[in-house]
Parts: structure tokens; sequence; C-alpha cells
């Protein structure tokens, strides 16, 4: 079997990947791998050829080829290596890194940092059992995504999309902009879950109703799907029999969630958190495996690449410090813990003394939407650190907190995030 060295690892070539790579380069790492299993850098991106992309990092709007076009470039200019088909099968406990292509076959990786930049998958027909026949037609909505902006193919006519994520709202469009009638947008929840805009520049600009509190009960079809049973649902999330109603349909696209791909993350026993389902991190992107790094979809979902880049930078700047020893651990870590009305945070624990770092961003999302309220963080003493107004928040919009770390002493014990009316 073939054997590399290399300082940092990347597993995941996507927009998380490739700004990790970069940043770690940028901090003085010389030996970098990014293992991508895909065929070219760019990740996901590289179907998303709808704009909306950059505004915060770029300060412009890109499409999503055009965001990873430009890392992808620098990642070339650079002397990163970098490995496309490669599929990493293992992570292993003595920093060894376990991957195959067509080129090397079965080939090891002796490293000193790992960084996971995986990235997400979607959630299938099986992983919310909706009871029916099996017949072609019903697809994830990223796949059909792929099928018409990649492929060129039009996966059907007469669309219903089940789910308001952000994939669901703009393959509505999308499907729209080729002549298909998308014949309305499913939703469990009493609200969408996507982004604000979305729901706006997909859903209300071309007329495609949203029905809040409703699902498919059933799927109709034998060879090609005919049709779907959709009802409401009551406050337990159980359909309304009495609702039901048989709505003709050839397609039916699945929107309902997404799961970071953290098989190789269990696999070197990484720690899980159960609500982001991503690695239990601190506040430099340490995973519990103190040499492994974890940004992007991998960790948590995001609604924005410009927060992915961004967090991804933050752990490839770590991985470096890791290896060069320039981080200085607290004598007492931080627990960060979510309050009223928050879902997750990450990260889930603040470790380091870092005076060069000013602000700890804590990103997180809420379980139920409010308006008008304030966003306070308190430590394990009930002081107030600090506190923020917020005209709207929604759980299909991530909450970006920024905590000074001067608030922070060493008596500190934990920190809370609650949502205040």
């Amino acid at each position: 079997m073939k054997k590399l060295n290399y300082d940092i690892v990347v597993i995941g070539g996507g927009p998380a990947g490739m700004a990790a790579a970069l940043e770690a380069r940028k901090a003085g790492i010389e030996k970098i791998l990014i293992c991508e299993r895909g065929s070219k850098l760019g990740g996901i991106l590289e179907q998303c050829i709808h704009n909306g992309f950059g505004l915060q990092y770029f300060k412009e709007e890109l499409t999503g080829p055009e965001y990873a076009t430009r890392f992808s470039d620098q990642v070339e200019a650079s002397d990163i290596d970098v490995k496309v088909n490669t599929m990493v099968m293992d992570i292993q406990e003595d920093k060894k890194v376990i991957a195959v292509n067509g080129t090397d076959g079965l080939f090891e990786v002796e490293t000193k940092a790992v960084i996971l930049a995986m990235g997400c998958r979607e959630r299938t027909r099986e992983s919310i059992t909706i009871p029916g026949d099996r017949p072609s037609g019903v697809m994830t909505a990223g796949t059909a995504q792929r099928y018409v902006n990649i492929n060129g193919y039009l996966p059907g006519k007469e669309i219903v999309i089940l789910g308001s994520g952000d994939i669901g709202l703009i393959m509505a469009r999308r499907m729209t902009f080729e002549g298909a009638n998308v014949k309305g947008v499913l939703e469990l929840m009493p609200y969408s879950t996507g982004l604000v805009r979305n729901k706006v520049q997909c859903l209300d600009d071309f007329g495609i109703p949203l029905y809040l509190s409703h699902t498919v009960t059933k799927i109709h079809g034998k060879e090609r799907l005919t049709g779907v049973s959709i009802a409401e649902v009551d406050e337990n999330k159980n359909p309304i029999p009495e609702t039901e109603i048989f709505v003709p349909c050839d397609t039916l696209l699945l929107s309902v969630g997404l799961v970071p791909e953290n098989e190789l993350s269990k696999k070197v026993g990484i720690k899980l958190d159960p609500v982001t389902k991503g690695a239990v991190t601190d506040e430099k992107r340490r995973t519990s495996v103190d040499w492994i790094f974890a940004c992007g979809n991998v960790l948590h979902v995001h609604d924005l690449v410009d927060n992915v880049t961004e967090e991804s930078e933050l752990a490839g700047r770590a991985a470096a410090g890791y290896i060069l020893g320039e981080y200085e651990e607290r004598k007492n870590p931080i627990k960060v813990t979510p309050g009223e009305n928050i879902g997750y945070i990450v990260p889930q624990s603040i470790d380091f003394d870092d005076k060069a770092q000013k602000l700890i961003k804590l990103y997180m999302r809420v379980k139920n939407p409010k308006e008008n309220i304030r966003m306070v963080i308190t430590d394990d003493k009930g002081e107030v650190l600090a506190q923020f107004k917020k005209d709207i928040v929604e759980p299909g919009s991530m909450v970006t907190l920024a905590l000074p770390t001067v608030k922070l002493t060493d008596d500190t014990k934990e920190i809370s995030v609650s949502v205040v009316e």
C-alpha cells in the first residue's frame, strides 16, 4: 500500500475544505492534502447555479459555481495538493488516513492533523417513512437539482414538493423556470423552515402556494408516480384524516432536512451532538479527538455558504495553531449551553485563552419563530455578558452572536444564550 506524509489532511473539497486548507497554508503549514470524492473541487456548489452566494464574504452576488471558482482558483495556484475522485475510507487513532482512488489504489496518509469538511446529505423517503407504493418520480430536491442543472434532464412536469427547506424552495422556482407546474410546497411545521428571502423570491414571486401544517400521507403509482395523498396535521404533527385529499402529480420532491456526513467521525470515536448530528467542538472547532477539527455542514447545517467559509477559515487556522503549538488552553473550560427557545449552539465549549481573539462567534438556531425579542448571553452566576435586539428570529435562519472574550474570566464555568421577549 502506498504511504504518504502530510501535515494536514482535509477531507472534502467543497467550500469548507478549500477555505480551511487555504487558511492553514497562510498560517504557515506547508504540506496540505485535500481529498475530494467528486471529480473536481467545489462540492455541492457546482449544481447550485442560482445567485445569492457571496453577499457577506465577497460583498457581491455570485452563483454557486462562481463562488466555488473563487476558491478553487486559489487552491490550484497554491502548492496545496489535491486528490479528486478519492474516497477516504478510515481515520485511524494513530493519525493515519486511509483512502482510495483509481490512480493510487488504496493508500495511507500519515498526518499531524485532520480537518473534516465532508458536508451533509439529504434525508430520503426512507428516513421519514412515507407509506404507499414505490414508483419512479420520488426523489430528493438535491437529486432533481443535479438532474436539471448538471445533466440537463427534466425530472417531471406536475410537481409536489414536501418540505420548505431552502433547496425545496429553490427547486420550486427552478422547475417553474423549466416549464413544470409546481402545484405547491407542503410543510409539516406551522412556519417555513427556509430563509425568508427564498420563500419570497422562489414562492411568492411566482404564485406557488405554501401549505403550512401539511404533509404527504401516501404515495400512489406502480411504475410512475400518479399522485399523492396530503392532509393537514394537528399540533402533535399527526395527520387529520378528514382533511386528506388526493393530488395528481408525476413527481414528488423531498426537502425534509439535511444530515451531516459523520460516518468517518463515528469510526474514530468523535463525540457527536444529538441535535446538530455533527461533532461537539470548542471555539477553535477542535473535536473530542484533539488533532481532528470540523467545519461547514459536516459540523452543523448552515443556511449561508458565507458562514461556512468564515467558520472553515477558523478551523484551518486552528489546525495550524495546533501543529505549531500556538494555543494555550484554559485551566477551566467554559461550557456553552442553549437556553430558552434555543435549539443548539456551536461551539459547545470555550477551551482556549487566546488573547488575540477579541470576539467569539456563537452560531445557533432558535426552536420557534419570534418577533421583537432580545437574545441574552449570561454566565453561570446569572450575570448578563451581552445582549442583542432582534426584529425577528426563525428556525430557518441561523443566528450569529459575537461574545467579547474580555467578558470571560477564569471563574466562568458556563455561559448560556436565551431568547427573551
